[in-house]
Protein backbone atom coordinates (compact mmCIF):
# COMPACT_ATOMS: atom_id res chain seq x y z
CA UNK A 1 0.00 0.00 0.00
CA UNK A 2 0.97 3.28 -0.15
CA UNK A 3 3.24 4.53 2.27
CA UNK A 4 4.88 0.80 2.60
CA UNK A 5 8.57 1.63 3.10
CA UNK A 6 11.92 -1.20 3.52
CA UNK A 7 14.57 0.21 4.97
CA UNK A 8 17.92 -1.60 4.01
CA UNK A 9 21.28 -1.08 6.45
CA UNK A 10 23.95 -2.07 4.60
CA UNK A 11 27.94 -2.93 5.57
CA UNK A 12 30.72 -0.56 3.53
CA UNK A 13 33.71 -1.35 5.10
CA UNK A 14 33.31 -0.01 8.56
CA UNK A 15 30.48 2.25 7.92
CA UNK A 16 27.26 1.45 7.20
CA UNK A 17 24.91 3.51 4.57
CA UNK A 18 20.95 3.42 4.82
CA UNK A 19 18.85 3.03 1.60
CA UNK A 20 15.05 3.11 1.23
CA UNK A 21 12.63 2.01 -1.57
CA UNK A 22 8.89 3.10 -0.42
CA UNK A 23 6.06 2.52 -2.42
CA UNK A 24 4.75 5.91 -4.15
CA UNK A 25 1.59 5.25 -5.69
CA UNK A 26 -1.65 4.33 -4.29
CA UNK A 27 -2.22 0.17 -5.25
CA UNK A 28 1.38 -0.48 -5.45
CA UNK A 29 3.71 -2.24 -2.67
CA UNK A 30 6.83 -3.30 -1.66
CA UNK A 31 8.23 -6.69 -1.79
CA UNK A 32 11.70 -8.21 -0.67
CA UNK A 33 12.77 -11.47 -1.95
CA UNK A 34 16.39 -13.14 -1.59
CA UNK A 35 17.99 -16.05 -2.80
CA UNK A 36 21.34 -16.83 -4.10
CA UNK A 37 23.49 -14.02 -2.19
CA UNK A 38 21.30 -11.33 -2.88
CA UNK A 39 18.58 -9.35 -1.39
CA UNK A 40 15.99 -7.79 -3.78
CA UNK A 41 13.13 -5.17 -2.68
CA UNK A 42 10.96 -4.08 -5.75
CA UNK A 43 8.77 -1.46 -5.69
CA UNK A 44 5.67 -3.55 -7.14
CA UNK A 45 2.26 -2.20 -9.22
CA UNK A 46 -1.35 -4.27 -8.74
CA UNK A 47 -0.64 -6.49 -11.75
CA UNK A 48 3.13 -7.45 -10.21
CA UNK A 49 5.09 -5.51 -12.68
CA UNK A 50 8.56 -3.99 -11.00
CA UNK A 51 8.77 -0.10 -11.00
CA UNK A 52 11.80 0.06 -9.36
CA UNK A 53 14.50 -2.40 -7.67
CA UNK A 54 16.68 -2.28 -5.65
CA UNK A 55 19.72 -5.09 -5.28
CA UNK A 56 22.54 -5.74 -2.28
CA UNK A 57 24.45 -8.38 -1.78
CA UNK A 58 23.46 -10.51 1.24
CA UNK A 59 26.63 -10.98 3.27
CA UNK A 60 26.94 -7.03 3.42
CA UNK A 61 23.10 -6.17 4.57
CA UNK A 62 23.52 -5.93 8.20
CA UNK A 63 19.70 -5.35 8.86
CA UNK A 64 16.44 -5.57 6.72
CA UNK A 65 13.53 -3.11 8.62
CA UNK A 66 9.81 -2.94 6.77
CA UNK A 67 7.64 -0.30 7.87
CA UNK A 68 3.68 -0.68 7.11
CA UNK A 69 1.98 2.30 6.69
CA UNK A 70 -0.18 3.32 9.44
CA UNK A 71 -3.71 1.84 8.63
CA UNK A 72 -6.92 3.63 9.22
CA UNK A 73 -7.81 3.92 13.32
CA UNK A 74 -11.66 3.95 14.51
CA UNK A 75 -13.34 6.58 14.19
CA UNK A 76 -15.24 8.03 17.56
CA UNK A 77 -18.32 7.55 15.30
CA UNK A 78 -17.56 4.39 14.30
CA UNK A 79 -20.42 1.66 15.85
CA UNK A 80 -18.73 -1.26 17.50
CA UNK A 81 -18.77 -4.46 15.77
CA UNK A 82 -20.83 -7.60 18.04
CA UNK A 83 -18.75 -10.95 17.25
CA UNK A 84 -21.07 -13.46 15.54
CA UNK A 85 -22.50 -16.20 18.25
CA UNK A 86 -22.25 -19.85 16.78
CA UNK A 87 -26.26 -21.57 17.37
CA UNK A 88 -25.98 -24.79 19.33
Amino acid sequence: MKGDRVEVVVDTSGDTRTYEVEATRAGRRVEVAHGRGLVEVSEVTRGGTPVRTARFMAARVVALVEHPAPRHAAEDDDETVTPLRVSA
